[in-house]
């Protein structure tokens, strides 16, 4: 069952209002009179870094439940082996973000961490390449924004003229997001590198995408927004429920968020590049 309606949704409407919620906010304290208010938006431990964790744990779980119940209604195919695939690897970005967990337990970085990690952190992504690089930067950034543009315009547009596209990357256990709501989410990013002067402003790029693709899931899989697959929720009523009830988890993520911030304030001051 597709459902064609992206812009009544309440889950991707939600999306989008949260993300420009939070750069307006950015945009807000950009003066100079607020420096330490942007500073706790985008500091390590802050806002914007907890709620990507928050999404992307979010977003894991939703994988996993939607690959574990098509398991047990059909069998287990290619499309719940890349359900399963996508799910640990949104599981292994979660923990990367808060560095497995380290500062929240207060846990000494390892030798090999302190030597080879950029920010001396227990994580992959800031292992040092180089004399200034490191994976996140070197690598990661680019198959992010190469990965991103395919995914959210390349595909969807191709799609539009050719049906099989969508069809083939169904089968290959992935969807496509709604083309509007995929622009909103590039426009949104783009802004927020011309319009924040920041060291750490990449960092809301990543929790853009974060919260985009935690919409996007729940509205394809969850109930077959754009979707050509069976959707976990078929029944209308009950899909339009129950994507009411996530729309108000959505809000509730970014209000976890904001007060894991102010409980991690003892990182307000840290150092750190964008990671």
């Amino acid at each position: 069952m597709v459902i064609r309606k992206w812009f009544s949704h309440p889950v991707i409407v939600t999306g989008i209002a949260i993300n420009l919620f939070i750069l307006l906010l950015a945009v807000a304290w950009s003066g100079p009179n607020d420096a330490a208010q942007l500073q706790r938006l985008l500091v390590e431990d802050g806002i914007v870094e907890w709620m990507q964790f928050l999404c992307f744990a979010m977003t894991a779980g939703l994988l996993a439940f939607a690959a574990i119940e098509r398991w047990q209604r059909s069998k287990f195919d290619f499309v719940v082996f890349a359900l399963l695939g996508m799910s640990a690897v949104v599981a292994l970005a979660a923990l990367e973000e808060i560095s497995w967990f380290q500062r929240i337990l207060h846990v000494q970085t390892p030798e090999f961490f302190q030597q080879n990690n950029r920010q001396a952190e227990t994580n992959l992504h800031n292992i040092a390449i180089g004399s200034k690089g490191s994976i996140h930067k070197t690598i990661l950034l680019k198959l992010i924004v190469l990965v991103g543009l395919t995914h959210n315009l390349i595909l969807p547009l191709v799609a539009r003229w050719r049906p099989a596209v969508r069809n083939w990357v169904e089968k290959m256990g992935v969807y496509l997001p709604p083309l509007p709501a995929a622009v909103v989410y590039l426009v949104l990013v783009i802004l927020s590198h011309l319009l924040i002067s920041h060291e750490r402003k990449g960092e809301l790029g990543e929790m853009f995408g974060a919260v985009h693709y935690m919409a996007t899931i729940f509205a394809a899989y969850f109930v077959g927004l754009g979707y050509g697959q069976p959707a976990l929720f078929e029944n209308g009523a009950e899909a339009r429920r129950v994507s009411k009830l996530f729309a108000v988890l959505m809000v509730f993520l970014l209000l976890c968020a904001w007060l894991l911030s102010a409980g991690a304030g003892a990182m307000m001051g840290a150092p750190g590049g964008a990671d």
